[in-house]
């Protein structure tokens, strides 16, 4: 299984400078990623509290909330899923570009020591189909978790929380057949001993369709607090562009192809 801080990678960067992975100038704070591309990143920090959706001002809940209660108690998504961020994602979660993984791994990192969402018992990456796991080789959610539990030394289990059944591509589906497509797709394991308080975590939030279900079954399986760390959250299609960069919002690419 490949990971996207091994050792072999830390000794390889202090052999070779770290260069953008977007823009190949010579990269910023020890990773690949340049000052310049780092600053275009879109910052997630009006949104809201339970879905991360991005908000126009501060909300106690957006109105999907409000309508329809998240199983989960808190959402933390730091950035907005957009340019350049998808770019790299895109290159981590669907072209096996680890050095991808890393930078994005940092960059939660980071922004966890500067957000301080509350510190859960335990990280649970999202888990992927047994057939896509072997199709690709890895697990993104894991690869941005591991790195994750080591700075803030929290414990990590990728085998309390299964996904039993796959999944057909949800493109272009809406948000209830979406939940529909999802339903009893996740299990806790068997004998499973869980906290009472864990945090999911996922690289993209697009509808939140996966993580609901993840986190109901996590609080079936006797969970009382399920948080969801996740690197990005995508806005809604009403969401007000960020001033000044002229893009629509793209579609996330978590829920809308097969993992």
């Amino acid at each position: 299984m490949q990971k996207v801080d091994g050792l072999a990678a830390r000794a390889l960067r202090l052999v070779l400078p770290p260069r953008c992975l977007l823009c190949a100038a010579p990269g910023a704070d020890g990773r690949d990623l340049c000052a310049g591309c780092a600053g275009d990143l879109a910052p997630n920090p009006v949104c809201c509290p339970r879905c991360a959706l991005p908000l126009a001002v501060p909300a106690p809940a957006c109105g999907q909330c409000l309508k329809r209660e998240p199983p989960f108690a808190a959402a933390w998504a730091p950035f907005r899923y957009e340019h350049p961020l998808d770019l790299l994602e895109a290159r981590f979660k669907f072209h096996a570009d680890l050095a991808a993984g890393r930078v994005l791994s940092s960059l939660m990192i980071e922004r966890v020591a500067i957000d301080a969402p509350a510190l859960p018992a335990l990280l649970i990456p999202v888990p992927l189909h047994t057939a896509r796991l072997r199709e690709r080789g890895y697990n993104q959610a894991l690869e941005l978790a591991r790195p994750l539990a080591r700075a803030f030394a929290i414990p990590l289990r990728a085998d309390l929380l299964l996904r039993t059944r796959a999944t057909p591509p949800q493109t272009g589906l809406d948000a209830k057949t979406r939940r529909r497509n999802l339903r009893g797709a996740f299990a806790v394991a068997v004998g499973a001993t869980l906290p009472g308080h864990v945090a999911l975590v996922d690289d993209v939030m697009t509808t939140g369709a996966t993580l609901r279900e993840c986190a109901r079954a996590l609080r079936a399986a006797g969970v009382a607090r399920v948080d969801v760390w996740a690197l990005a959250r995508a806005p809604g299609r009403s969401a007000v562009p960020s001033p000044g960069n002229g893009r629509r919002w793209p579609e996330g690419p978590d829920e809308g192809k097969p993992e």
